[in-house]
């Protein structure tokens, strides 16, 4: 399969939080998070961060039409103390997604092991043979009723107690209740119904690799 070419992203990165050893930053929707390896998709949000904070590395990634709260490095010290917490499952994380349809339920867990689609890159797919074990939590935050069914949505908060790629987009599916936007898991309508991926990192938690406290970033959604 030919690369993905990313369209211009004019979203700007914000910062939310620095100090001399981490940023916390607000990812826009549309914006790679590393370079890729074709020229035109030069632009990620590594790419921006270098240019101000040379020794930034990025400790996650986001999906380039998820938004939201990501945890940066500035050195190699605190990279490596922060990757610790992140192998450790320590760093905890929140995302509020719109959903297509309503659920019926008002909590819920999924636990469905996600393994690569050979053949189909980049998606992945629900396999219990191979599949790597994948467990979300959710709640539902709204509901959106219609007049046309077909037109009604769930808001919900994701806590991804593991960090699967897609993990999020291919459980909303298997629930039956794709995340609005979504080009690689939808139905016949839950793509068309938003112009971009309702899918936003609203919280992350971690400790500060050098005063050791307790942070717990912020990022509204913006839907």
């Amino acid at each position: 399969m030919s690369e993905f070419i990313a369209p211009p992203c004019h979203g700007v990165i914000e910062v939310l939080y620095q100090d001399e050893h981490i940023l916390l930053i607000n990812k826009p929707s549309g914006l790679l998070s590393l370079s890729g390896k074709h020229p035109l998709n030069k632009d990620s949000v590594h790419y921006r961060l270098v240019q101000d904070f040379p020794s930034a590395t990025l400790l996650h990634r986001l999906d380039f039409g998820t938004s939201g709260i990501m945890l940066v490095a500035l050195n190699k010290q605190v990279n490596g103390l922060l990757t610790q917490q992140f192998q450790q499952r320590t760093v905890s994380k929140s995302y509020t997604a719109v959903l297509h349809g309503m659920l019926a339920t008002d909590e819920g867990e999924i636990d469905l092991p996600i393994a690569k689609d050979d053949g189909n890159f980049p998606l992945m797919k629900i396999c219990h043979q191979t599949g790597k074990p994948a467990h979300s939590h959710y709640r539902v935050i709204s509901r959106t009723n219609s007049e046309e069914p077909q037109q009604s949505s769930t808001k919900v908060a994701f806590s991804p107690i593991t960090g699967r790629t897609h993990q999020l987009r291919i459980h909303s599916l298997f629930l039956g209740h794709p995340i609005l936007g979504c080009d690689l898991y939808r139905n016949a309508v839950s793509q068309q119904m938003s112009a971009r991926l309702l899918l936003h990192a609203t919280t992350l938690t971690f400790t500060h690799p050098v005063t050791f406290e307790t942070m717990k970033g912020i990022c509204p959604s913006p839907f």
